[in-house]
């Protein structure tokens, strides 16, 4: 018989199911501890606390039980996000009275309206913005996804739109840390600076740094030798921003934010906010009645 097709002498030791459940109670506390989270952040968070080797086999065992701890019941499906998949569907409702209903859940006085400054938060994985979406959100500031190296047309309607505000804006950039993801931040700074010339643009780049990665132990990879941008980049090791706690992420975010923002002029809008949702809440109500005395 040809060698080809010998039995490989390699035998792959199996986990066993007092093993399986241990490292499924640690992925359990693993997302009790950082949802929302993505599949690769909960990897990396296991790999730190020794539940999986920092491989791909690792990466793939951490995948599947996740899947089966969503079936089953262990976890919430949406403690596990994925933007990455989307669909479009227009806005409908099944009357008047739901569409003030669902106005009056929905409604948000803009924060930024009558500031001073401007600020906007740029994130080079797609997969991530679920992650960092409810902070974004929760402070009315635009979350946008560039998908590593942000296209023209992308670029140039953000510029336009910074341009037109009048006012300084604050952009805070978020992405790995190897040849591409720095190299993306830089082409993004300076393209907007390019398009929006008589802009007051402040630019940073918050996450990956060299600080965080020694501060907080970040699990790295090999540079890849083969990209172009290697020897700029000038670092063996690389660091994935998913390596980041997501609530590590999402307080870096909140902090930059609030930097921009007047806590008691907080309050204050909050306090308009919601006695405006309640009017809107009210008029649902007479919108009902009004429905239901009709003939």
């Amino acid at each position: 018989m040809s060698a080809a097709y010998l039995t490989s002498p390699i035998k792959r030791r199996r986990a066993t199911n007092d093993e399986m459940q241990k490292r499924r109670v640690a992925l359990a506390a693993i997302v009790a501890d950082t949802a929302p989270c993505i599949v690769r952040q909960a990897y990396y968070q296991a790999t730190v606390r020794g539940v999986v080797e920092k491989t791909e086999a690792g990466y793939g065992k951490v995948q599947r039980m996740l899947v089966e701890m969503r079936r089953d019941g262990d976890i919430a499906y949406g403690d596990i996000v994925d933007n990455t998949r989307w669909m479009r569907k227009p806005t409908t409702y099944a009357s008047l009275h739901d569409a003030l209903e669902q106005t009056a859940k929905l409604y948000r006085r803009s924060l930024w309206a009558d500031a001073d400054e401007y600020v906007e938060i740029w994130l080079e994985k797609d997969a991530l913005s679920g992650v960092l979406y409810p902070v974004t959100q929760s402070y009315d500031v635009p979350l946008m996804v560039a998908r590593g190296y942000a296209s023209l047309s992308f670029l140039a309607g953000a510029a336009e739109y910074i341009e037109s505000i009048e006012k300084p804006s604050y952009i805070y950039h978020l992405s790995d840390f190897d040849p591409s993801g720095v190299d993306a931040g830089e082409k993004i700074e300076q393209t907007l600076h390019e398009l929006a010339p008589s802009a007051d643009i402040h630019f940073e780049r918050i996450a990956v740094n060299e600080y965080q990665i020694a501060e907080w132990n970040l699990p790295s990879r090999p540079t890849k030798t083969t990209d172009s941008r290697a020897k700029a980049f000038g670092h063996a090791e690389s660091v994935e921003l998913d390596a980041i706690h997501p609530e590590t992420l999402r307080d870096l975010v909140r902090e930059r934010i609030e930097r921009h923002i007047d806590g008691h002029e907080l309050s204050v809008l909050r306090a308009a906010e919601a006695s405006e949702r309640e009017i809107l809440r009210a008029l649902a109500k007479t919108s009902q009645a009004a429905g239901e005395a009709a003939p």
